[in-house]
């Protein structure tokens, strides 16, 4: 009987379950409802969450500056808009906007897909999707929770707003670089006109901007924007919102206008930033890292960074000074050298034009018409500018426009800039950058990261390494310095000349480089080859694909004097691994990077560490041994090369500690000047730092001055500036590995064993096991033994004369098979059975 009423029971708790889960859903249902409702109240949506600034520390917690959105965003009616602004989005971003409700489900299976497994496959949110995200979730997150959070508030905006709204509220709120909030920001800041003037190949610059701001920049990497917006109108063209002419008309008169002068601006420059050179390079990493999701000018972000502002100051203070005392010479003597043509070469041009019937040689025309232009340039040029933007005349203004580049680039071959970068040598870590003369908007090209500059004999070094490799060279080789023809591979001659046209005969390697000689250098270029000196290079400098490593380094001979054009930090880099016993250096700025919250949301340190880790010995870019022999070779140009005077040998880094004693902190290091004076280089190291430092113009043309070389001006302030940054630092050795290594006092002069003969001092190499010389000296025995003759033989006529034997006031020696009025014989002559000494290079 009590059967039947189980099923009851069961049924009744069974409704009771499914009562209590209705309830909760409804209580769910209802809650979302009503947060709803909020959209209903809210047209702006600009009180969501308060806008904080991204702080930006040292590496020691001090703060360098702060980025906020400023005065970046305006507000424009989807009504003002022209259409093709609005067909470029939907091209580009959603082009099925107007017929789905909110959500795609091709796109959210291609999203998951891609998420899952591990590929690239493009993104899965509808701009209904980026509005709610921008507006509702955490786009830091990047979980499904995340899109499902999403894709709700995607829905109850398509429930609420017309598309057409949807798109206002899209086309005003979402970032496109440079801290610009909205198309009309944006275009204002990239075109310089506002957004309802926006022309078709404009809107397609524009709309990329969505994807990879810091990509797809048009004024930071015009070659990217131009090729993708290509893209885009390609796109519209294909789905008819434009015609084929109009996209190419477009397209053609946009780039064919462009200002590839104009340099990437930041999104403020009133603020207090006690790095600006540092923080700029800090920003452009920051928006290529968080693009398309996070707001790297209101989200509240905290970078933990590399630099340290000590550093910093001392680089600012010392770049300055040396900046202005470069400009000032290079005025003096640049006044001189007019002063002396006007005074002799003008008058007979002058002459020869008048003789000859030749307009173009009538100077004193020429100086009528430049001082013509000059007064054109600062009086008249500005106000007309003024005038054309006042009245709105365009073909004034391209003229204007036109007259502003041309003394910008006159500026530019007539003003002398200077770069330094400072690099940790363990670690990477980038501890100070000064890119210019002065930061503003109108100077932001990071000389020290981005300028493609020649080295000239900095770069000597790279290729030595490889030539220490081929055990072909050591520190002790003995290398002829005098005039000589090299071949290049097509054949054409090149004939190089050492500093000042002087020749030095037979040299020691460690001499070659320690006294900058081409000639010695070059013949070691030719020993090893083009391939080997060039690989060495590329992996020092970390230039890994095969294009730009054949676009950097030209098969010519005067690859040897470094005329390639590379970066300070690259050239920092290479001489980082020589510090760091070989090792790969990755240069790094950003250390971590944390939200509002202090949760840790991008760690680019430790990824790198990761990495670095996987790599295992693959990580030596050159062996511990190649690196300890470079470190003495570099050593020996501080202490008896070119960068002696400036650094006093080395004992500019000398200290005392607590206790009063005495120590120098070793240093190591090249200078670099290029033909005709036109870049002054040091790139040179301590155990503890790498400081590269350049001083030069933006434009080829123009020499700094005979006075100005990269020992007299670089190496000066480089021994300054590092005399300051390690003061307080302990002493600490270059690190030299165990084995593999011999150290042999050797002959000064021919770099074998040292005789009795050998007068002229020794010095005390470093060699590969192996490669250290067995012979003894035999150059000097053979002057000797003819020494001694002639004295003896003297001193046999003067007892004759004594004797009173002589019979002519002309004393007259004869020495048998010896002429005192030649140089002494060489060893193949004097002692034929004597091969010369094997490392004799010719």
């Amino acid at each position: 009987m009590s059967a039947p009423k189980r099923p009851a029971k069961a049924l009744k708790v069974l409704l009771l379950v499914v009562a209590a889960l209705a309830l909760l859903m409804g209580i769910a249902v209802g809650a979302a409802l009503a947060a709803t409702r909020n959209i209903r109240a809210t047209e702006d949506f600009s009180a969501f969450e308060p806008n904080l600034p991204t702080k930006i520390l040292d590496v020691k917690g001090r703060l360098i500056t702060e980025f906020s959105s400023d005065e970046k965003r305006e507000m424009v009616s989807i009504k003002e808009l022209p259409r093709h602004l609005i067909d470029a989005l939907i091209t580009r971003e959603d082009q099925a906007f107007y017929r789905h409700r909110g959500f795609t489900l091709k796109s959210l299976i291609r999203a998951v897909w891609g998420k899952v497994s591990g590929q690239t496959l493009g993104g899965g949110s509808t701009i209904t999707q980026q509005v709610a995200g921008t507006l509702y979730a955490d786009r830091a997150d990047y979980s499904i929770r995340r899109k499902i959070v999403e894709l709700w508030w995607a829905l109850q905006l398509e429930r609420r707003y017309t598309k057409e709204e949807i798109l206002e509220i899209y086309l005003n709120r979402m970032y496109m670089g440079a801290g610009c909030y909205g198309v009309e920001a944006a275009s204002k800041f990239y075109f310089g006109h506002s957004a309802r003037e926006i022309s078709l190949a404009e809107a397609a610059i524009l709309v990329i901007q969505l994807s990879s701001p810091a990509k797809y920049n048009p004024i930071a990497n015009p070659n990217n924007a131009r090729a993708r917006s290509r893209e885009v109108l390609d796109q519209m063209v294909r789905a008819g919102y434009a015609t084929r002419e109009e996209a190419d008309a477009s397209f053609n008169e946009y780039w064919e206008s462009f200002d590839y002068t104009r340099v990437v601006t930041s999104a403020f420059f009133m603020r207090d930033d006690k790095a600006p050179w540092f923080s700029e390079y800090v920003r452009r990493q920051l928006e290529d890292m968080l693009y398309g999701s996070l707001d790297l000018y209101k989200d509240g972000f905290v970078v933990n960074t590399t630099l340290d502002l000590d550093m910093q100051a001392a680089a600012d203070r010392y770049m300055k000074l040396g900046i202005e005392q470069v400009n000032a010479e290079f005025k003096a003597s640049s006044g001189i050298r007019l002063k002396e043509a006007e005074r002799t070469y003008i008058p007979i041009v002058e002459m020869l034009g008048l003789a000859f019937d030749l307009d173009e040689l009538f100077v004193s025309e020429a100086k009528v018409k430049g001082k013509t232009l000059d007064y054109y340039q600062r009086r008249l040029n500005p106000t007309l500018d003024a005038a054309a933007l006042l009245f709105g005349l365009p073909d004034l203004k391209a003229i204007t426009n036109a007259s502003y580049g041309k003394a910008k680039t006159e500026l530019e071959k007539t003003t002398v800039e200077g770069a330094l970068i400072t690099i940790e040598n363990e670690t990477g870590h980038i501890k100070a950058i000064v890119g210019g003369s002065k930061f503003d908007q109108s100077n932001q090209l990071i000389r020290a990261t981005q300028a493609s500059l020649m080295p000239g004999s900095c770069f000597k070094p790279l290729y030595y390494s490889a030539a220490i490799d081929s055990r072909k060279f050591t520190e002790g080789s003995l290398i002829y310095d005098s005039p000589v023809v090299f071949y290049n591979e097509n054949g054409t001659p090149y004939v190089p000349l050492n500093y000042k046209g002087e020749w030095k005969g037979p040299v020691l390697t460690w001499y070659a480089l320690a006294k900058s000689m081409n000639v010695p250098s070059l013949k070691i270029l030719d020993a090893i080859g083009f391939d080997t000196a060039i690989d060495r290079a590329a992996a020092l400098l970390d230039i890994t694909n095969p294009a730009e490593i054949r676009q950097t380094f030209p098969r010519v001979y005067p690859l040897g004097l470094g005329v390639i054009g590379v970066s300070p930090l690259k050239m920092a880099r290479a001489f980082a691994v020589f510090a760091n016993q070989g090792r790969e250096v990755t240069p790094i700025a950003i250390r971590s990077v944390e939200d509002r919250n202090g949760r840790i949301i991008l760690e680019p340190e430790k990824e790198l560490r990761t990495q670095q880790k996987k790599k295992g010995q693959a990580i030596q870019v050159i062996s511990p041994q190649n690196a300890a022999v470079m470190v003495d070779m570099l050593e020996r140009v501080v202490q008896y090369g070119t960068l002696q005077g400036p650094s006093g040998g080395g004992a500019a880094l000398s200290y005392k500690d607590e206790a009063g004693k005495k120590y120098t902190i070793p240093s190591a290091g090249k200078t670099g000047t290029t033909q005709n004076w036109a870049d002054a280089w040091t790139v040179g190291f301590t155990p503890y730092l790498t400081t590269a430092i350049w001083f030069g113009f933006d434009r080829p043309g123009n020499s700094l001055g005979v006075n100005q070389s990269g020992a007299t001006i670089a190496g000066d302030y480089w021994s300054r500036y590092m005399r300051e940054v390690h003061r307080g630092l302990p002493y600490k050795a270059f690190a030299r590995p165990q084995t593999g290594l011999i150290q042999v006092n050797v002959c000064s002069v021919s770099g074998l064993l040292p005789t009795e003969f050998c007068t002229e001092g020794t010095t005390s190499l470093l060699f590969y096991e192996g490669t250290q010389p067995s012979r003894y000296c035999d150059l000097h025995q053979y002057g000797a033994e003819r020494d001694q003759a002639l004295l003896n033989k003297l001193g046999d006529q003067l007892k004759l004369l004594n004797d009173g034997n002589a019979v002519d006031s002309k004393l007259k020696i004869d020495i048998p098979g010896l002429d005192l009025n030649t140089p002494a014989p060489s060893p193949d002559e004097a002692q034929p059975e004597t091969k010369p000494p094997e490392n004799l290079l010719n």
